[in-house]
């Protein structure tokens, strides 16, 4: 039984339509890649999840209707963004950023620095003092720290120094073996996404146009709607 549910799923801003039938699906313990080019829905597609933009269609977390739920009881239900952009809270010390949302769970500052030493290493210092991979893995860190049943990341690697990427993307195949959360992730790197993801969602203009399998994503299929 799927843990997340999307089908036939509408959203909009204001009086302008952006997505038109979005179809995904994440199961416990999966890892599920959401992808296309810029511009097509994806990050609206992951606003829609979190309850930060209005929605029509059917939308699900453990059988339970996300649409009538604000976004902080939607976070409740075991919903961990790790947005776009990282958002840290720069004038907060690394472990302060990691207990501000903090809720009771498997999931504690050793556990985080455990796997993220940096942020262990970086404790005591301002988050504003960091670099971008490190805001991204404090990031990701501060969404472990809610003890989230599903993980999202919105472009988790965009823009990082390549030794970085590969960090977050060995720190997310650590999640997926050692651990039950499910994973939606939003990336383009196709190669690291076809070694950590057990699934696929394509999106184009605001619709599904693919799902399945990793395996079945061919490289026909990935050019069409996810190359330049």
């Amino acid at each position: 039984m799927s843990l997340l549910i999307l089908e036939g799923v509408s959203a909009s801003y204001g009086d302008s339509q952006t997505l038109f039938g979005v179809d995904l699906s994440v199961a416990p313990g999966e890892v599920t890649a959401l992808m296309g080019r810029n511009g097509m829905g994806k990050s609206t597609t992951v606003k829609t999840i979190c309850r930060m933009i209005r929605s029509e269609g059917v939308l699900t977390f453990d059988g339970q209707d996300l649409h009538a739920l604000p976004s902080h009881k939607v976070a409740r239900l075991g919903v961990g963004l790790v947005p776009e952009g990282r958002r840290c809270f720069k004038d907060l010390t690394v472990r302060e950023n990691l207990i501000a949302a903090a809720r009771p769970g498997e999931w504690d500052f050793a556990k985080v620095s455990a796997l993220f030493p940096r942020l262990g290493e970086r404790a005591g210092q301002r988050a504003a003092s960091l670099s971008g991979g490190e805001q991204q893995m404090l990031a990701i860190g501060r969404a472990l720290m809610t003890n989230p049943r599903l993980l999202v990341l919105d472009e988790a690697t965009e823009g990082l120094a390549p030794i970085i990427r590969q960090e977050i993307w060995a720190a997310l195949a650590r999640l997926k073996a050692e651990t039950g959360v499910a994973i939606l992730v939003v990336d383009k790197s196709l190669k690291e996404l076809s070694a950590v993801c057990d699934s696929a969602v394509l999106l184009e203009r605001g619709t599904t146009v693919w799902a399945g399998p990793m395996a079945g994503l061919t490289p026909d299929i990935s050019e069409r709607y996810v190359g330049v």
